[in-house]
Formats: C-alpha cells, structure tokens, sequence
C-alpha cells in the first residue's frame, strides 16, 4: 500500500462529549449530550484529497457507489452550464440539488466537467467508501464524540474550531456560503466550492477545515436520543433508520440556511448517498 498521510493530531484518553446545551437546531439531536470515555486516538490534519483518494483506487481498483449507480447529486451552482447537464432527477425537498449522470469523485459535477482538483478534498464519497478508504490507509472513521472532541482542540467547549466569533464576510473562519443562498454567493473567501484542504487556519490541535468545505462520515448511526416529545423522536427516528452521521457543515452552509458548520451540529444520510459536498476524514487508534 501506497499512502502518503498528512500530519495527525493526537488526543491522550480522557472523557469528553458531542453535543451542546445552547442547540440552534434541536430537531436534529444536537441538544442532547453525549458522553462518553475515550482511549487515545488520532485524527488526520485533512480531509482526504482527491489524490490520495485517486492511489486508493489505482491501487485496489474499488469502485464508489456514485459509480456503480451511474450519478450523483451535485450542487446546480457548480455546474459550467446547467443546460447541458445530463439531468436525470431532482430533490424535491431543495431544489438546488440535481441528479446528474456521471458524477462521482473523479468528475464531481458530472463527466463534461472539469476533473476534481488533485488538493481539494474528495467529494461525492459516500459512507461505504468513506469506510473502505480508512480500511486501506489502516485507520477508520471517527466516532462523533471523537470528531467534536478533535474540533474543540480537546476539553475546551467550543462553537466552531477557532472559539466563539460567528464567521461572516470579514472574519474569514472558514469555506461557507456567502451572501444569499442559493442565489448569490459572494465568495469573500475566495472560493464558490471546495477549497484546499489546508486552507484557513487551523485549530489549537492543528487540525484544517474542521467547519465547512465538505461534510465529514463518522462512524456512528444517526440517531436522536430525545426530542420535547417522544412520539415525535421516535418518528423522525423510524425515517432515518441506518443513516449515518456527518459532521462540519460545508461550502453550501450560512446561517440562515444550513448553521451546521458549529461543532455541535449534524446530519444524518443514508450510507450508500454522496454528494458535491461530502468528504472523509481519517482516525487512527493510539496504542500504549
């Protein structure tokens, strides 16, 4: 096996949590605290690129779900020329989505568009491939307690990566969405899409793009522990039955939209769904 890794971040055992006590979107579960003890682990300082994805392929011939089914969603902002796109459906839930023929990690807006840049993160990865990645490069994915504790830095309880300030079109924290979602997006931060996985400055741990840029895979099962009414817990739990959790938001996210690049927030998909904006980060366990 062939695999340059980045830097990893390493966290000595300790408790710690996922979860806030101030949740912005409660449906989600993000309110509840989760706790658990953690042994030591490893986190990669970046998402996986698109090369390093692309040796992974070369060197197994694996072959992603977006692939096997022939398409992908894809953001319609990033299409050159959306006219063109070879359109075979819609999210009826958010109009911006697209399913385009022919996207997958290799040509993420679809076949007529320009290939993947090689220091951008790998997008249109789903769970499956998110976990026969880390298989490969001899790690795993991070359970979510572990993301939000690499995301903090440690102990410290924190919004986002760099402490408290809200990120906006000064204060250039991180790659999201900005001015009027879907419409116009101002880029202030230099980027419509992805950007470079070291891009933006890291957190205290030394960690890049922990907020925004593309959706991270944990290990874990979306699941929602509690809601103000149980019956209706146990109903968006019976939709959501074997989805899987992400974590970090993306270039998609704003405020007024998508406020899921804080720590705390998440989102659950099905393990087999990739998109324009869905990425893998790699943890390792630590042994004494």
């Amino acid at each position: 096996m062939t695999d340059t890794k980045p830097p990893i971040a390493r966290f000595p055992a300790t408790k710690s949590w996922a979860g806030t006590q101030n949740p912005v979107i409660p449906d989600d579960g993000e309110q509840i605290i989760r706790r658990a003890t953690l042994r030591g682990f490893g986190i990669e300082a970046h998402c996986v690129t698109v090369a390093r994805f692309a040796t992974f392929v070369a060197e197994t011939g694996y072959e992603t779900d977006a692939e096997k089914l022939g398409w992908s969603y894809v953001f319609r902002g990033l299409l050159s020329d959306p006219d063109a796109a070879d359109v075979i459906g819609g999210y009826e839930k958010a109009g911006w989505w697209w399913a385009i023929k022919g996207a997958n990690w290799r040509y993420p807006s679809g076949v007529e568009d320009p290939a993947a840049v090689q220091d951008h993160p790998a997008t249109q990865i789903s769970w499956n491939d998110a976990l026969a990645f880390a298989t490969w490069a001899g790690g795993r994915l991070p359970t979510e307690v572990e993301w939000e504790h690499a995301a903090r830095g440690g102990v410290e309880d924190r919004r986002y990566p760099w402490g408290a300030d809200e990120p906006d079109d000064h204060n250039l924290y991180c790659n999201i969405w900005q001015g009027r979602f879907p419409e116009q997006n101002t880029c202030a931060d230099g980027y419509y899409g992805t950007a470079p996985v070291d891009a933006f400055a890291p957190n205290t741990a030394g960690i890049f793009n922990v907020s925004g840029n593309v959706w991270e895979w944990t290990a874990d099962p979306f699941r929602i522990a509690s809601l103000k009414s149980a019956a209706k817990a146990r109903n968006v739990q019976s939709k959501r039955a074997g989805d899987k959790v992400l974590k970090g938001g993306s270039f998609l996210c704003h405020a007024s939209y998508c406020w899921r690049y804080r720590i705390a927030a998440r989102a659950g998909r099905a393990p087999d769904t990739g998109a324009s904006h869905t990425g893998l980060r790699i943890a390792y366990d630590l042994h004494a």
